[in-house]
């Protein structure tokens, strides 16, 4: 089985600071354990939401609202990761995408690169940088109702078209939220509820990608990375399938 663990962001990360190195150690030795483990399918943080863009399509008609965003409807269903030249590009790829998905919200934010938070030098010859789309979950995708076959096949096309052309770094969808558990930090340690819910307000500041056995298991790596990350709150998903 595959789970999803993100934590959600909050107002340090919104104004865009810096990990320090002592959070940068702890995420690196938990990746290692992971990867140890055999257990780790993916792992990225996102920039602020003041560099992203928020799609609204209801009804054929599409709305782009500019960052930054305060947490509304951040209940997420899935996410393309892409490589591209620029925002407008991950704009007009997000707009394809729901061609085949109808009425939906997406979240368009830059992934964090080395270079953004002073790891690395910036490849010089690099021109392209990651884009993660993020599609926010419906009543149709909550209710576990599969795409219609034409939606299907449109999804799976533009996938391959982005793997052919060399832009697709990473998809994932994941279950409805009955398949998951947030967990949230307080002074009297992590509280655990169960999904399904109705809502869910915080922006996503990252995630890791894990395979488990089970829930139970998979819980275990969201119980330590919301202590290695610090975070307010997370949430543990069932990933329903990723290319």
């Amino acid at each position: 089985m595959r789970f999803i663990i993100m934590h959600k962001t909050n107002d340090q990360w919104e104004a865009g600071a810096v990990p320090s190195q002592a959070l940068i150690a702890r995420v690196g030795k938990l990746i290692g354990e992971l990867k140890k483990a055999n257990a780790l399918l993916g792992a990225e943080g996102l920039r602020s939401s003041s560099q992203g863009v928020r799609l609204k399509f209801s009804e054929g008609r599409r709305t782009i609202i500019n960052g930054p965003f305060k947490g509304e409807h951040e209940l997420p269903s899935g996410f393309s990761i892409l490589r591209l030249d620029s925002m407008d590009e991950a704009i007009a790829w997000a707009s394809r995408q729901a061609q085949s998905l109808g009425d939906v919200e997406m979240d368009i934010r830059p992934v964090t690169e080395p270079w953004d938070i002073g790891l690395a030098a910036k490849p010089e010859q690099l021109t392209t940088r990651r884009f993660m789309i993020l599609r926010k979950a419906t009543s149709v995708s909550e209710a576990d109702a599969p795409l219609s076959p034409e939606g299907q096949a449109e999804m799976a096309r533009l996938i391959d078209e982005a793997e052919r052309t060399g832009v697709h770094v990473a998809s994932a969808t994941m279950r409805p939220s009955a398949k998951r558990r947030r967990y949230q930090n307080s002074r009297e340690g992590v509280s655990i509820t169960d999904g399904p819910f109705t809502e869910s307000k915080e922006l996503i500041a990252g995630y890791v990608m894990v395979a488990a056995e089970s829930l139970e298991e998979a819980e275990r790596w969201a119980l330590q990375y919301i202590d290695v990350v610090d975070a307010d709150e997370v949430d543990l998903r069932e990933v329903e399938s990723m290319r």
